[in-house]
């Protein structure tokens, strides 16, 4: 293995001793977040963000282990990586090289048999541990590897968050719950985050309260099965995801709520209740479902039938309206038949998406569908995978047109491309475009929506006003 570079903790009074770190992010919103806070954790030892690996003293891929082949692209980064430390080396410049996230949890060894090069690598459950990695890497002349589940919860370690509280961040994301007990037959997850836990709520209300001081006016509530929330209050009860957000409504300044990613079997009445109750939760949630083959579902141990789904849906939309869907697909898992895909067709017929992410099943070793019987061949699923895009297209299509011509309110976060140009988010999270001040940058105003297009909608504002 080559020898790590040394860090030694900089002098804070020197701008000389500060290094840079370029954190590559892969993935879910999970781990954008996670490398937020990698960032946070690294900033007592001098580092600062930069925008380009050949400024950096040290570089981190923060990795995803869902999507097909992600370890090849792992190992193809890492390869372009070696040669940009190579030429910093030649200029008398070390660079330290880490592989984080979940890739690194389930593949550590093989990272470093193929990339001995690689100075560290963690786990997204270890990442409160780095400066103790970089000082051992530095110590040791070797790499090391840290992807335990330690007894202790990362949070409790973790520095006051600094990315979200740049000035001028408008939206922030917020992790309130990690891992996964549910074992779908697809999925890593549960291996490579390990068991659900959650946080405090005092921790959760603190991180919130510090961004809307800083000037977050919308905060997405993270976790790989967020509505399985049950941190401990003050009282040492268990909340729940409805009875955080209930206390979150309450802080002033912040407008606009939402939570990612869902189960449907953690759906309960209090949390359909909140979402008609609380006017900051927002009108859209992403909802997988996956398959509508009740058959594929419990292959998948999804742990519901399509009807079930279908009357979580309609419960919500009761109480809620006006409330949009996302959602997540997938053709071809071992044994889908035309029956099983026709019946996934038919509920996204009967439901209706805003939005959606679909994908080919695809293996995942050490999952229960990478050894099954019945795999689907690879043209059978292209086919199934382009007809239910095209439905999904057709349907999001249709939302976006239903729109022109009503007024929703726009949280404007920035300018757009074209001069005099500000852009924003509406309830349903598309980026809407207007004319208008740059003044109207971090307020909610309502936009009567005039033009939609392939991923975004055009508008005019209903009044323009002066903002202190």
């Amino acid at each position: 293995m080559t020898s790590s570079v040394p860090v030694s903790r900089p002098d804070s009074t020197s701008d000389r001793s500060l290094k840079g770190l370029h954190v590559i992010t892969w993935g879910c919103q999970m781990n954008v977040y996670d490398s937020a806070r990698m960032t946070d954790v690294l900033r007592p030892l001098g580092f600062v963000p930069v925008d380009r690996p050949e400024d950096a003293d040290m570089v981190i891929l923060n990795t995803c282990h869902i999507r097909d082949r992600a370890a090849e692209k792992v190992f193809s980064e890492l390869g372009r990586l070696r040669k940009v430390r190579e030429a910093r080396a030649k200029d008398g410049r070390g660079t330290v090289l880490a592989v984080a996230g979940c890739v690194a949890q389930a593949e550590g060894a093989e990272i470093l048999a193929r990339a001995p090069y690689v100075d560290i690598v963690l786990g997204p459950q270890t990442y409160h541990r780095l400066p103790e990695m970089v000082a051992r890497a530095a110590r040791a002349g070797q790499a090391v590897i840290d992807t335990d589940f330690p007894a202790e919860q990362k949070f409790d370690f973790l520095p006051e968050t600094q990315a979200a509280q740049t000035p001028g961040n408008l939206t922030a994301f917020l992790t309130i719950q990690e891992g996964c007990d549910k074992f779908c037959s697809f999925c890593v997850v549960p291996y490579t985050r390990g068991a659900e836990t959650s946080r405090p709520v005092a921790s959760v209300m603190a991180e919130a309260r510090r961004m809307v001081r800083s000037g977050v006016r919308e905060i997405t509530l993270l976790g790989q099965n967020v509505n399985a929330y049950h941190g401990l209050d003050d009282a040492g009860e268990a909340a729940t995801l409805a009875s955080l957000m209930h206390d979150l409504s309450a802080i002033p300044g912040l407008e606009r709520i939402r939570y990612t990613t869902s189960h449907p079997r953690d759906v309960d009445d209090a949390l359909i209740a909140a979402h008609g109750d609380l006017p900051a939760v927002m009108p859209f949630l992403h909802l997988p479902v996956q398959s509508g083959s009740d058959r594929i579902l419990k292959a998948m141990n999804r742990g519901h039938t399509a009807d079930e789904y279908r009357s979580v849906v309609a419960r919500l939309r009761e109480k809620r309206p006006d409330l949009a869907l996302s959602s997540d697909f997938i053709v071809g898992h071992p044994g889908e038949t035309e029956e099983d895909f026709e019946a996934t067709m038919q509920l996204i017929r009967d439901i209706g998406f805003a939005q959606a992410f679909s994908f080919k099943y695809s293996s995942r070793p050490g999952t229960p569908a990478a050894g099954a019987p019945m795999q689907v061949p690879e043209e059978i699923k292209d086919r199934r995978l382009q007809a239910l895009q095209a439905l999904l297209r057709e349907q999001q299509d249709a939302f976006n047109a239903d729109l022109v011509g009503r007024t929703v309110p726009v949280l404007f976060t920035g300018t757009g491309r074209k001069p005099g140009q500000i852009v924003g988010r509406s309830p349903y999270l598309q980026p809407v475009h207007v004319d208008g001040s740059v003044e109207l940058i971090g307020h909610t105003v309502d936009v009567r929506i005039t033009q939609r297009n392939s991923n975004s909608l055009g508008g005019v504002l209903v009044q323009e006003r002066a903002c202190a």
